[in-house]
């Protein structure tokens, strides 16, 4: 029997069909009515298909109707572009799902797209690869075709990212109307482009009423660049219209791509009953009216950056939400009222005006910031605006929360409560007095829910004590546990020889240690790595002679070359360059010059460098153009004869406002006759949206450092654009000058108790803020005169 031409089980016998275009036929207009046969009037069964490959899927699609299942045989399938289209409603949609749960994993160059109404996806795995098309999972089949009343739950996508990290892509993409996405689980998304986006840019995607609820979005790491959000509702262009979304009870863990976590850049959406979990960067409402954030819980869990809500244009409703042990400042505190561009245009600033601020718990954090922002552009201070019943606290020995960057006349203040912190409730920075904000005495206690309260209940600022966070278990997939998280290997013993270690190499698994015994390690071939591994010399303890060390010869031109997803450790182990090549560009660590989507970490201790000089430019680290390292960590290690930079991470020099490192540190280490500085940084252009590069100096020791025959002007630490810098306790002799030069945002930067000696002093240059430098230097020991 033809399908086409049966009646649907409990219907009547006029019979809606798709035809071939996508529109809604009935059978009395249908060209082929009178080659119908009455007898098969009796009721059909809704049908469950089963399909092995995309060619079945394609072919069968085309004859669904309501209430039928389409069903996936179990399987990996490769390539698989698949375009699920139909007509449900209500009570029978049409159901796309694999054979078992969790049976079906799509790689390679796979997407899903929905076209039609009340359709159900669900129970998929996207994993090993990336889709072409730009959105893994669509809403739409193309541009005039969009999806209404239909539904993705129990979804997976995880690392699907494409291998170039500044490729855009969006993971899923929400067009047309009343759609839901719930229950999935989606994390690490290493490439640029939102994880999730409400897309606005036709009539028929606006007033939306979408709903996105009960998801899990797992880590996102730091991009590096613009681009990072986990979701965003809108677009600039797009921003006058309402989208209505709600977005509620989604947990977002460690999502820390860019300093926007949720991006609002719509009108009318509501943020209810989420959990934040050490994300760095906030929610926040960049553009659009009218949005609703409450009920939220945000936690910090010591996680640098992390911050609340942010709030941008009028009448937003920010109300009875927790934040806790957030970490942020500026742009990222845990609650920031921002400053505007007078008559601004939709992607810049519109000013804050009526905007509710009630309610809310900010505990233990670091800083609110009210009228944010402020500068020659963004003069336009908050207006008509209300900051009530909120309760404060800074974090520890901390001595005051609140930040006042502008006029906040037009925020008025009332019956909130401040524990600990200034009796004056004056900010430091600016002298300016917070009005409206009562100085409490208070324990905090923690509740059954797992949030704090003060001991004394007479003071019901804050949050409500019936407000119960959301959990783990009450979101995602229930049957997908990502792999490998918590599987401990055994420990892999290296003999000393030729390539011995690239052997062991080649067959470690992720996460492996491997145990290097005393002796020397020649290597013919570069040591490539993908994975998370770690190599162990004998302990310091055992002796100091390179004979009691296990020693790496570098005899390439770089002894490891890190692809995206590599981890590094190296503990107690020595590295000589006596026998490399005499190349231009010799490094001992190199990344991989393709763009890398997945950071890479390298953490070095107890490790001595030496003998890198077969060349004017032989550096320790050196990082290649689109490549990002999240994390490199120096401690108590020892560099010493080498010609180059022991980091050099110079080459995004565009100007995009991209860089290489997310975060430096060096502590207790050790730099003797270095030629280039121990870092160079750069990150240039005027993107406000990332937190870093980060740098770390402390307690360490620089001697004739910087003063190499390649360097334009003597530096021993070169940072352009570094966001955040600390210098501390460390003995600088002989050695060329501290040159930091300050581009966007609001860089902290502190040089503290540092002793110079025949060392020019620090100097701090800003390229684009009209004022004195903005850096904290003082307690540090000038000696002589430097070169």
């Amino acid at each position: 029997m033809n399908r086409r031409s049966r009646y649907r089980e409990g219907k009547s016998q006029l019979v809606w069909f798709t035809n071939f275009a996508g529109n809604l036929v009935s059978i009395r207009s249908a060209p082929w009515l009178g080659v119908l046969v009455l007898a098969v009037s009796a009721p059909v069964a809704a049908e469950r298909l089963a399909v092995a490959n995309p060619a079945e899927f394609s072919s069968a699609v085309g004859s669904l109707r309501p209430g039928d299942q389409l069903v996936l045989k179990n399987g990996v399938w490769t390539d698989a572009d698949l375009l699920f289209t139909g007509i449900g409603s209500a009570e029978q949609p049409i159901e796309l799902l694999p054979e078992t749960d969790g049976g079906v994993v799509l790689t390679g160059a796979s997407s899903l797209r929905l076209a039609g109404s009340f359709l159900h996806a669900r129970g998929l795995i996207f994993r090993n690869g990336y889709s072409p098309r730009g959105e893994v999972i669509s809403f739409r089949g193309d541009a005039e075709h969009l999806a209404s009343d239909s539904r993705v739950s129990e979804m997976v996508i995880d690392g699907y990212s494409h291998p170039d990290r500044f490729e855009t892509d969006y993971w899923v993409a929400l067009y047309g109307r009343r759609n839901r996405f719930d229950h999935n689980h989606l994390q690490g998304k290493t490439n640029a482009g939102v994880t999730v986006a409400v897309r606005l840019d036709s009539k028929g995607s606006r007033n939306n009423k979408h709903r996105i609820d009960h998801n899990y979005f797992g880590p996102r790491p730091i991009l590096g660049s613009n681009g990072g959000e986990t979701l965003r509702i809108g677009t600039s262009a797009y921003s006058m219209f309402n989208s209505n979304t709600v977005v509620e009870r989604n947990v977002f863990d460690h999502c820390s791509g860019e300093v926007e976590i949720i991006s609002s850049k719509s009108g009318g959406n509501v943020f209810r009953g989420n959990l934040f979990l050490a994300s760095q960067g906030s929610l926040t409402l960049r553009h659009g009216d009218g949005s609703l954030v409450e009920d939220n819980v945000f936690l910090g869990l010591d996680e640098p950056n992390t911050g609340g809500v942010r709030v941008i244009n009028q009448r937003q409703t920010v109300r009875n939400n927790y934040m806790e042990g957030l970490l942020g400042s500026g742009f990222a505190s845990a609650l920031t009222v921002m400053n505007g561009v007078p008559n601004s245009p939709v992607n810049r600033y519109v000013q804050v005006s009526g905007a509710l601020i009630s309610h809310n718990s900010v505990l233990n954090s670091r800083q609110i910031a009210l009228g944010a922002g402020a500068d020659v552009e963004r003069s336009a201070a908050p207006r008509a605006s209300r900051l009530e019943e909120n309760l404060f606290s800074p974090e520890a020995q901390a001595p005051s929360i609140l930040r006042i960057d502008a006029d906040i006349a037009g925020l008025h203040a009332r019956n909130n409560v401040m524990l600990a912190g200034d009796e004056d409730l004056s900010n430091l920075e600016t002298g300016k007095t917070v009005t409206g904000v009562t100085r409490r005495d208070s324990l905090l206690v923690r509740a059954s829910s797992g949030l704090l309260y003060p001991a004394d209940l007479r003071i019901k600022q804050g949050v409500s004590r019936q407000l119960k966070p959301l959990t783990r278990d009450e979101v995602g997939v229930r049957w997908y546990h990502p792999s490998g998280t918590d599987k401990k290997l055994p420990v892999i013993t290296v003999e000393p020889g030729d390539d011995t270690l690239f052997d062991a190499l080649k067959n470690a698994a992720d996460g492996s240690v491997l145990q290097l015994a005393a002796g020397d390690y020649q290597q013919t071939r570069a040591l490539i790595l993908d994975r998370r591994i770690s190599l162990i010399g004998p302990p310091a303890g055992s002796g100091t002679s390179s004979s009691a060390r296990a020693t790496l010869h570098v005899s390439r031109s770089q002894l490891f070359l890190l692809q995206q997803g590599a981890q590094l450790t190296l503990t107690d182990i020595n590295i000589v360059g006596d026998e490399a090549p005499d190349a231009v560009g010799n490094a001992v660590f190199r990344t991989e010059a393709a763009p890398a989507a997945s950071a890479v970490r390298l953490r070095l201790e107890r490790v001595k460098v030496s003998n890198l000089r077969v060349n004017a430019g032989f550096d320790v680290v050196a990082l290649a153009k689109n490549t990002m390292v999240e994390d490199v960590s120096i401690v108590d290690s020892d560099f010493s004869q080498i010609s180059g930079r022991v980091l050099s991470a110079t080459s995004e020099n565009d100007d995009y406002g991209r860089y290489n490192v997310e975060s430096l540190r060096i502590e207790k280490s050790r730099f003797t006759d270095i030629g280039g500085p121990i870092a160079a940084i750069y990150r240039g252009g005027t993107d406000e949206s990332t937190f870093g590069p980060r740098l770390v100096l402390r307690d360490s020791t620089l001697t004739r450092v910087g003063l190499g025959p390649k360097q334009r002007e003597p530096a021993a630490l070169a940072l352009h654009g570094a966001q955040q810098t600390e210098i501390s306790g460390n003995e600088i002799r002989d050695s060329g000058g501290f040159a930091l030069t300050h581009t966007v945002g609001e860089p902290m930067t502190r040089i503290v108790g540092n002793t110079f000696e025949a060392t020019p002093e620090p100097s701090v240059r800003e390229l684009n803020y009209r004022g004195a430098a903005r850096a904290d230097i003082h307690g540090n020991q000038i000696k002589g005169s430097g070169k």
